[in-house]
């Protein structure tokens, strides 16, 4: 049984030499710029490795792009509860958030994104909507808790959503993603969640 286990191994490793490979590659050059040579000879793998793997630059972009859709997976829909803190619950939501955003793989596969989303808008931007349906959990959130009276109903649930996100990715993921800064340690971390959640209730939760 090992011997038809072992091949399906080695060629999933290879596929995930061939993306990381690639990711470094457009992250370094570019998409137009970078070859399917580069990539193998990066991958360590051939050329004909890499074709088997993905029929074009294209598709191995977009299987980059996959991935960053499944990281995106990670942060689950908090659901609305109408007798626990707001507060708490809100912690909650940028805990996960934070993670997603604090992992390696997730801001190389951003930077990758955004730069093609940049030069080549048609490429990426439909995973790039497909990414921002994920963001739509906290504002279902939000609609909930206007509807049961705590948060005020003047701003739209998706504009407060952008609100709270905004916050949190001007400190834990713009400066990461565009000026290669370091994620923040764990006690800024926690400050920044504290700080944006507080800042957050004060502007929209009712008495």
């Amino acid at each position: 049984m090992s011997a038809d286990i072992r091949p399906t191994r080695q060629t999933d490793r290879k596929r995930a030499a061939i993306l990381s490979a690639a990711v470094a590659e457009f992250r370094s050059f570019g998409f137009a710029a970078t070859s399917m040579d580069r990539i193998a000879a990066v991958a360590g793998v051939s050329k004909r490795t890499v074709y088997n793997h993905f029929a074009s630059k294209d598709e191995l972009f977009t299987a980059i792009l996959w991935q960053l859709w499944e990281a995106s997976q990670a942060v689950e829909a908090v659901a609305y509860s109408a007798v626990q803190p707001l507060r708490e619950q809100l912690l909650r939501f940028t805990r996960q958030k934070m993670r997603l955003m604090s992992d390696a793989s997730f801001i190389d596969l951003s930077r990758v994104a955004i730069a093609e989303l940049v030069h080549a808008p048609e490429r990426a931007r439909a995973m790039m909507d497909k990414l921002a349906e994920k963001e739509e959990g906290l504002a279902t959130w939000i609609r909930a808790a206007q509807v049961d009276g705590r948060l005020g109903a003047d701003v739209a649930p998706g504009e407060a959503a952008h609100q709270l996100q905004g916050m949190l990715k001007a400190f834990a993921f713009w400066p990461q993603v565009t000026m290669g800064q370091a994620p923040l340690a764990p006690e800024a971390q926690q400050r920044l969640m504290e700080d944006c959640v507080d800042m957050f209730l004060a502007l929209h939760a009712k008495a």
